[in-house]
């Protein structure tokens, strides 16, 4: 697959989602799929009350046949066991997400689907993938990123596989807090592992539904920037982190994920860490977590906290593309 394609890939998932918004966000807009805000949030976030939600229908869409298209055209006409995989994933994590959402919005319960719930759903989702994958005799180690070192987990594997899957969905959601935030930070970790899984030993199918991620996320970026017009919701979040995972898994680069990903291992450890100390200390470590909430209420400007945000993102990803190509 040329470069060429590569961007092609990227411009269909890109004009996809640019021209579903239009018809989308006012039809999400009659049906009042409104956000709800969280009382305990910043009151600046108050006046977002009511923008249009569940836009990570458009994104899904985008991808799902953005994917489908490129990979019939470079794979042969064949669809192959890794980009269902792949497509399972978000379709799975995404469904789950609307269910959460459409009870937010809908049914007007704010906290939407209950934690036990939604982990019992992601933790299924998780162990239909594994089973899958155990099936196509998928290797079972991990490798230290940068060097040949590997270890076999055996049947370990599987509870790796679902504490990626859980934890990254968990964490990507967490990060979705600001107008473009985790559009921007999601489109830079899955550019880096499309770069990797067509760079390295290619993997076709992987590059091109991380770079179809990617165009459609800045296609959702063109109307989800400050102030943002659309919310993605759970919808997209957990779809997004579900889908990251899956493809650090089907790369073989699970360890590699916590350096792309870094800025949503930082948000959740920002949560971790602000639950242990409250509770056992009765202190905050942060004025609110996730962390992009701490330096609103220090006083940045929301589009200061995103852009920063992304920067870090970039740093994280080519520290990890730094350390997977010229460090091996």
């Amino acid at each position: 697959m040329s470069i060429l394609g590569l961007i092609i890939t990227i411009a269909i998932a890109f004009l996809i989602t640019v021209l579903l918004s239009p018809i989308l966000i006012p039809f999400l807009r009659r049906l009042k799929f409104g956000q709800s805000i969280r009382e305990e949030g910043p009151k600046s976030h108050m006046k977002k009350k009511g923008t249009p939600t569940m836009g990570g229908l458009m994104i899904v869409i985008s991808i799902v046949i953005t994917s489908l298209i490129m990979v019939s055209k470079y794979g042969n006409g064949e669809i192959g066991y890794k980009i269902g995989l792949l497509l399972f994933v978000l379709l799975g994590y995404a469904l789950l997400g609307f269910l959460d959402d459409f009870i937010k919005v809908v049914l007007k319960r704010n906290l939407g689907l209950t934690s036990k719930q939604k982990m019992l759903g992601q933790i299924i989702i998780a162990i239909i993938f594994y089973i899958i994958l155990k099936n196509q005799g998928f290797p079972t180690y991990i490798q230290i990123p940068g060097t040949d070192i590997q270890w076999d987990l055996g049947f370990g594997y599987a509870f790796l596989i679902v504490f990626m899957l859980v934890g990254a969905s968990n964490g990507v959601n967490l990060t979705d807090g600001l107008d473009g935030l985790l559009a921007g930070t999601a489109a830079i970790a899955f550019g880096a592992f499309g770069i990797l899984a067509w760079y390295g030993e290619p993997q076709v199918e992987v590059a091109i539904f991380s770079l179809a991620v990617v165009g459609a996320l800045l296609g959702f970026l063109v109307f989800n920037a400050h102030p943002a017009k659309v919310f993605m919701g759970d919808t997209g979040s957990l779809a997004l982190g579900g889908a990251v995972a899956a493809v650090a898994i089907l790369t073989k680069m699970e360890i590699l994920l916590v350096i792309i990903g870094g800025v949503f291992v930082m948000e959740t450890l920002s949560v971790i860490i602000q639950v242990i100390s409250f509770k056992t200390t009765g202190k905050r470590v942060f004025k609110m977590s996730p962390l992009h909430h701490h330096y609103e209420l220090v006083g940045w400007s929301e589009w200061r906290v995103v852009t920063t945000f992304w920067l870090i993102g970039l740093v994280f990803a080519a520290l990890g593309i730094y350390i997977e190509v010229w460090l091996r």
